[in-house]
């Protein structure tokens, strides 16, 4: 059985952080292990507060995995400071791990930060050349390269610019373009570009998508899927599991990570 590691932030709601992680992991039949940074408390409409974990606990809780159950893919997702960022590269440079998906995680689906202003040179400097993949959306990606991205153009220039910053690959999710109609995320492997287009699916339960993303491809690469592959059916995946959502909560509920399997408690 293949396994994977999530190293991210709790959400308590069940639809994002590593909950989503594992879930998504589950329902590409791969093997799910988490190391927490953060215990965040929200649900579908806001983010209460959050506590990160020592860095010390961090570093034990990856040292006993990999120990262990070393993973064949890693999900790097919500590091909210400095000196998190610092304990999980320590331990990615230390272990060096194959396909590491980071997923930049800035903002909650609600616009609630979830990582400090003050780590995003962090961030860049000592997180992002672990990237095997990173995964930011439109603002997160303005927010690394500081310029203001309005068209794929624009999309294309950015992920050149964070190509450069030492990461193998990157995918810019354009989940917050201005198509109305049309969603189009764009990979650039350092040589080539491919793009993903599907159509928008009017929903506010979009709760997670971002978590789900990386994760359901750092599983496609466990799986040994070729990045493109990987990509590609994850964006499959994830359509199917918006369209499906459940439509929980109040605010942007859960996606349907196991709509292919589940059939009891509809």
């Amino acid at each position: 059985m293949k396994k994977a590691l999530s190293i991210a932030g709790s959400d308590c709601s069940g639809g994002a952080g590593i909950q989503a992680d594992l879930k998504t992991f589950s329902a590409h039949g791969v093997f799910g292990m988490t190391v927490i940074t953060s215990v965040v408390a929200e649900n579908t409409f806001r983010v209460s507060d959050f506590q990160d974990i020592r860095p010390d606990m961090i570093e034990k809780q990856i040292d006993d995995i990999f120990e262990d159950i070393p993973p064949d893919a890693v999900k790097i997702g919500m590091l909210s400071c400095c000196d998190t960022m610092l304990a999980v590269a320590k331990k990615i440079r230390y272990w060096k791990p194959q396909n590491v998906v980071i997923d930049p995680v800035m903002y909650a689906k609600h616009g609630s930060a979830l990582m400090a202003e003050s780590a995003i040179d962090t961030l860049i400097s000592e997180v992002v050349p672990l990237a095997h993949l990173i995964t930011p959306n439109i603002p997160e990606a303005e927010k690394m390269t500081n310029i203001t991205i309005k068209s794929h153009n624009d999309i294309k220039q950015a992920a050149r610019l964070i190509c450069e910053m030492g990461c193998g690959a990157i995918l810019v999710k354009g989940g917050h373009g201005e198509s109305a109609s049309e969603s189009t995320d764009i990979l650039f492997d350092g040589k080539d570009f491919y793009e993903y287009s599907s159509v928008r699916i009017d929903s506010k339960h979009t709760h997670g998508t971002g978590c789900t993303l990386s994760s359901a491809i750092a599983a496609n690469l466990a799986l040994g899927q070729q990045i493109n592959q990987a990509v590609g059916n994850a964006k499959k995946y994830i359509g199917i599991a918006i369209a499906n959502a459940p439509g929980l909560g109040k605010g942007n509920g859960p996606i349907h990570h196991f709509v292919e399997f589940w059939k009891k408690g509809e």
